[in-house]
């Protein structure tokens, strides 16, 4: 009988023997890939590796420049706080200023309205006192003056000129 060699069920197994000849043969296949890419971009003007790198460098850019926007808007905002705060405190500043000049007011209010009790104490006092001055003289009506003829006469005309008037 025959005996025939065992087969292995792998294609890869005839090369078992030769591991040069596959590594050359990747080798061959890597090279022409990388020699087919080199070529194609050459051919079409287009490098990935270029438009990133321009792609990166505008996004820096333009996060930079936004960067200083904020910083800006920061810087604009800060001020217009600071400004807000100023304001405030002049505020503060004029609304004491104006609650010690009320309280000085109405100090001066309070020593008014005392002075005014006092003076009208003052007054009823002077007045109790003159009616009872008057109360405690005599009530005999003071006697009439005695009249000159001369003025007796005078009187006379001057009441007799006011009823001719009066009539015509």
């Amino acid at each position: 009988m025959i005996e025939l060699a065992p087969r292995s069920g792998s294609p890869f197994a005839r090369f078992g023997g030769q591991p040069i000849a596959i590594a050359a043969a990747a080798l061959v296949i890597v090279v022409l890939g990388v020699t087919s890419i080199t070529v194609w971009r050459a051919y079409t003007g287009s490098a990935p590796e270029t438009e990133r790198a321009v792609a990166t460098r505008q996004l820096q850019a333009r996060a930079a420049q936004a960067s200083e926007q904020l910083v800006e808007k920061t810087k604009g905002l800060e001020a217009t706080q600071q400004e807000s705060i100023d304001q405030l405190q002049v505020v503060q500043d004029q609304l004491q200023t104006v609650r010690r000049l009320l309280a000085a007011q109405q100090g001066d209010t309070r020593k008014l309205s005392e002075q005014v009790g006092t003076l009208t104490e003052a007054i009823d006092g002077l007045r109790q006192s003159f009616a009872s001055a008057q109360a405690s003289e005599p009530s005999a009506a003071p006697a009439p003056r005695k009249r000159t003829a001369k003025a007796k006469l005078r009187s006379d005309r001057a009441a007799s000129r006011g009823r001719a008037k009066a009539r015509g």
